[in-house]
């Protein structure tokens, strides 16, 4: 049976819940205290809709100090969870700096698998963004959206397999990958006088 690779790339800032929902679905555990992330990454087999499923996950830091790095991740990944705190207004407000950073990079005319994710619902009596506000953005943004808990491990895993679903339905609808031409090009020679 052949297995499908999605790289998936988590994104937000800092604190949000990125490594707690991802450490989540991988391990099944929640991590209690916040040391915050450089750059991870860990790997999941699953199956999803029939289909055995590799998952290359790539947690990024939510610090501006490795943009550089985050912009490699975004390069090459296949969807993107963007993951905001409904107890935080101002990783919200960062949700769309994320989006566009991630249009950019990729620079492709084609829909961009992406989850909007609002995570810590079990701290409902705080909330900060209303889940209508959620909605709304992703809905802006042509993205799927759900809050989640990764303490309560609410959405954990349905967030993962609904991104995989995209990434599966934009590949579908750009077709199989064009091949190369095995033809060599000509080499052309440059000489500094």
């Amino acid at each position: 049976m052949s297995h499908h690779v999605y790289r998936l790339v988590v994104v937000g800032v800092g604190g949000v819940g990125k490594s707690c929902l991802t450490i989540q679905f991988i391990a099944d555990r929640f991590i209690e205290e916040y040391d915050p992330t450089l750059e991870d990454s860990y790997r999941k087999q699953i199956t999803i809709d029939g289909s055995e499923c590799i998952l290359d996950i790539f947690d990024t830091a939510g610090q501006d100090d490795f943009s550089a790095i985050r912009d490699q991740y975004y390069r090459t990944g296949d969807g993107f969870l963007c993951v905001y705190s409904i107890i935080l207004r101002s990783s919200y407000d960062e949700v769309k700096i994320f989006h566009s950073a991630i249009k950019r990079v990729k620079d492709s005319g084609s829909r961009i698998p992406f989850v909007l994710v609002g995570n810590k619902t079990d701290l409902e009596d705080e909330r900060k963004v209303t889940k209508e506000e959620g909605e709304e953005l992703a809905k802006q943004l042509n993205a799927q959206f759900m809050e989640a808990s990764a303490k309560k491990k609410i959405n954990v895993e349905e967030m993962f397999i609904t991104l995989v679903r995209e990434v599966m339905q934009a590949r579908k609808e750009a077709g199989p990958p064009v091949e190369k031409s095995d033809k060599k090009k000509k080499k052309k020679n440059c000489s500094l006088v």
